[in-house]
Parts: C-alpha cells; sequence; structure tokens
C-alpha cells in the first residue's frame, strides 16, 4: 500500500480557516497488510480483511465505533498501524460580525434671527416731509383756504430683510390719526383739524406661514384709519419696500404747527 510512507516526506499544510468558519480537523486513520482473528468479547469475533484501510470510523449500532475498535485491535496485535491528526484552536470570543454599520449622529444648531438693514445711523431713520404745502393764496374759495395742496408721501426700501423662521411682519403707528399737531392753538374743529392721517403699505417677497414653496409677492398694509396691522409667514429673505401716503386733507384746514408720529416696523421670529 502506497498510503503508508516509508522514507518519503511528509508536507504538513497548516490552514487557519477565514469566514464562513469551517470544522477543525479530526482525521483517524487505520491500515493493515496481514488479516487476523480479532475477539470483540461479547460482540464475538470478527475476522479482518487483508489488506484493509479504515477512514475516520463512527459510531453505529448501540454507540459502538466498530471501526475504531477493529482500528485499535489491529495495532494492539501489531497487524497494522494508525494514523491521528487532531487540531483544535480556541472559537471567536464573540459572534463574528462580517459586516459592521456604524451610525454618526451629526447635530447641531442655528439660532433664529430677523435683519433689517436700516441705514447706518438713526438720522437714515427720520423720514422729514419738510413743509406739507397749503392753500395760502388770498384768491382761494374760503372753501379751500389752508386746505392741503396734495399728498404726501415717502418711500423707504431696504435690500436686506428677513428671519430665517417661521415669523411675523407688524407695522404699528402711534396714532390712529396719524401725524399729530401738539402746537398749542385754539381753532374751529368744524374747518380745522390737527392731524394729517396716513397709510403705511409694506411689500416683499416671502411665504405663508409653514409654507415651504418658492417665494412669491407679499405685502401688509396698514390703512389711513388703522393703527397696526400683522403677517405671519415662513421663513424668507428679500428687498422689502414700504410706500407711505399721507393723502391731501381737502375737508378741513390744517392748523399750523409741527405735525410728528412714528411708525414702527417689527420682524419678530415665532
Amino acid at each position: 500500500m502506497k498510503n503508508i510512507l516509508c522514507g518519503a516526506v511528509a508536507a504538513i499544510a497548516l490552514v487557519a480557516a477565514a469566514a464562513p468558519a469551517s470544522a477543525q480537523t479530526n482525521q483517524r486513520h487505520y491500515a493493515g497488510t496481514d488479516s487476523a482473528t480479532i475477539n470483540l468479547g461479547f460482540l464475538g469475533t470478527y475476522n479482518t480483511p487483508a489488506p484493509y484501510e479504515i477512514t475516520n470510523p463512527q459510531p453505529g449500532f448501540l454507540g459502538y465505533n466498530f471501526g475504531q475498535l477493529l482500528g485499535e485491535a489491529g495495532v494492539v496485535l501489531q497487524l497494522g498501524t494508525r494514523y491521528r491528526a487532531v487540531a483544535d484552536a480556541p472559537a471567536d470570543s464573540e459572534t463574528a460580525t462580517p459586516t459592521v454599520n456604524v451610525v454618526f449622529t451629526l447635530s447641531g444648531s442655528v439660532n433664529k434671527d430677523c435683519s433689517f438693514y436700516s441705514g447706518n445711523n438713526a438720522g437714515a431713520r427720520n423720514i422729514d416731509f419738510g413743509v406739507i404745502g397749503i392753500r395760502t393764496g388770498n384768491n382761494e374759495n374760503v372753501n379751500n383756504a389752508f386746505e392741503m395742496v396734495g399728498p404726501a408721501t415717502a418711500n423707504i426700501d431696504t435690500l436686506t430683510a428677513g428671519c430665517n423662521f417661521n415669523n411675523e411682519v407688524e407695522i404699528t403707528k402711534d396714532s390712529a390719526s396719524g401725524l399729530v399737531n401738539t402746537t398749542a392753538s385754539g381753532y374751529d374743529t368744524v374747518q380745522f383739524q390737527n392731524n394729517i392721517p396716513y397709510s403705511v403699505n409694506a411689500s416683499w417677497t416671502g411665504v405663508a406661514l409653514n409654507a415651504v414653496t418658492a417665494g412669491s409677492a407679499q405685502n401688509l398694509n396698514v390703512s389711513t384709519t388703522d393703527l397696526s396691522g400683522l403677517k405671519q409667514q415662513g421663513a424668507w429673505r428679500s428687498r422689502m419696500d414700504i410706500d407711505i401716503v399721507a393723502p391731501a386733507v381737502t375737508s378741513k384746514g390744517l392748523v399750523a404747527g409741527d405735525y410728528s408720529g412714528t411708525t414702527t416696523l417689527t420682524l419678530r421670529a415665532l
């Protein structure tokens, strides 16, 4: 039998298994050239063939490994030989994970902010109509004397305005009467008045409250008789134009003096 190496070189291959795992080596081989009668006790006797080979015998009837018993008997009786190869290594410390998913949670925050560029100093926000013209000609009809010649208007625009969150735009006058003359002077209330009503209209590009869409034209108007106005909307940034119009007072004359009023524009993140 050429399986029994004599005067030859046997090369032993050592292999460490990668995934998937394979069974560890457990080899038991028997071979012999002579036959014999082997007494297996209460199992009786067995006549071995010649020559014989027994490869990796396994337990059989009643759990007895007859092949191994015969092979070992052949060794004891010096009728054959045996080859064993057993390898062992500890298993993985934990269940192997060929694929690992690691989730990184990124976080940060952005502060709510509203911006409105209104010039570099307070003077930029003082809107002076100058002299508001009235009819002063001595040839005017008495029903037209001292009335405004025409409307007073002002336009304010800024290229930088907006809020980066749901917000509201609010316009508030300090008086629904508009520009008020606080100069001490008596007057006929049927023929004169000491206030000039005005309207305020702001326009910009924005979106409705909570809307996620492209911006469109928006506006907020406070009429000549209103004290304030408010509009809620989503985040926006754009140019804003503010138009102030004081229609000509033609039903009564204006009492002489200084007329003043304040209008407050508020951008408020919600």
